[in-house]
């Protein structure tokens, strides 16, 4: 496993980070903790997961884990607040209201007196960044939180908060958090350049597409109980006729690896430039061994040209970003999904 800085901090993160959105859903209890257990004994180091995931049960699964055997105190442990957390007009987005709640009932949930990385899940233009950077700044000097980050920010707003922390003096977002994988390389038009200039990490989300770069499924069928459809999934995205065509040909550069298609997929956008650490979600324990096998998959400079060639940069062959981030960034027609 491969250590790397989180962005302008001092802290290292296994360059693949376990993500636990499946936990408490899909995934029960005794077998999350297992793939909590096998992800740590590997060497990975940083988990994330969100208060909206499985209806907060994400969050307390993952600090029942960490609570055993003093592993917290080695993790570096990552969660997300903006989603609605009740039924309440202002029981979400980035105020200082919500935050400082949400950041109480998630250090509670999550059996921890501090969040490493405190992360905005997404933006909105009706609130101005200055509140929520305010608010993460005084959670961040009562010690309640380590460092902040934001996840599917739009580069302007990016830049916008990082202006604004240097003129109000406040702490500044390390990490932005997007959606990517070599079906959408939508993020290489302005946020991963973005955050190389200003030193932010990148932590990709859905790295394998949903599931769709896994090689499991095929034009006409799949597994009946997975995400992908009749080439759509559960968000009704669409699997393009030339997405497949390009699995066809990563199916064969994975066969010649001796690696899984999924393998290939990860080790491509882990070794991608201004990458931190992918996030990896599984369902199984059989998914995280596969997944974490990708350490081991090596991609010349040959095997990414020959990708590029298939996908180029900054192109869109699944049109997955655009579709994550849903909201309207105009304020008079914002709203929170």
């Amino acid at each position: 496993m491969e250590y790397r800085l989180l962005g302008r901090t001092g802290i290292k993160v296994s360059q693949f980070c376990l993500g636990t959105m499946m936990f408490g859903g899909k995934t029960g209890r005794e077998d999350s903790h297992a793939i909590i257990d096998y992800a740590l004994g590997e060497g990975v180091n940083f988990v994330d997961t969100a208060n909206v995931y499985a209806a907060n049960e994400s969050e307390r699964i993952v600090g029942e884990a960490l609570a055993r055997d003093g592993r917290r105190q080695q993790t570096i442990l990552a969660t997300k607040a903006f989603m609605p957390q009740g039924t309440g007009l202002n029981d979400q987005g980035p105020t200082r209201r919500h935050l400082v709640q949400a950041c109480d009932d998630s250090l509670r949930r999550l059996k921890t007196d501090w969040i490493d990385l405190y992360q905005m899940h997404r933006s909105h233009a009706e609130i101005p960044v200055d509140e929520t950077l305010r608010a993460l700044d005084d959670l961040i000097r009562q010690g309640k939180v380590r460092y902040i980050g934001a996840s599917m920010f739009p580069a302007w707003q990016m830049v916008e908060s990082l202006w604004v922390a240097k003129e109000l003096g406040l702490n500044r977002f390390v990490c932005e958090q997007p959606a990517y994988h070599l079906l959408d390389r939508t993020a290489e038009r302005e946020v991963i350049p973005a955050a190389q200039s200003f030193g932010l990490a990148v932590i990709p989300w859905g790295p394998l597409c949903g599931g769709l770069l896994t090689g499991k499924y095929e034009r006409d069928a799949g597994p009946t109980d997975a995400r992908w459809q009749d080439g759509r999934d559960n968000f009704n995205r669409t699997a393009t006729d030339r997405a497949w065509d390009v699995l066809d040909v990563l199916r064969n550069m994975a066969a010649t690896k001796g690696c899984t298609v999924s393998q290939l997929a990860l080790a491509w956008c882990a070794g991608q430039p201004g990458i931190t650490a992918p996030i990896v979600g599984p369902r199984t324990l059989e998914q995280i061994r596969d997944n974490l096998g990708a350490v081991h998959v090596s991609l010349t400079a040959e095997d990414r040209e020959a990708i590029d060639a298939l996908v180029p940069p900054n192109s869109v062959v699944v049109r997955y970003y655009d579709a994550a981030n849903r909201l309207d960034l105009r304020p008079h027609r914002q709203r929170i999904v």
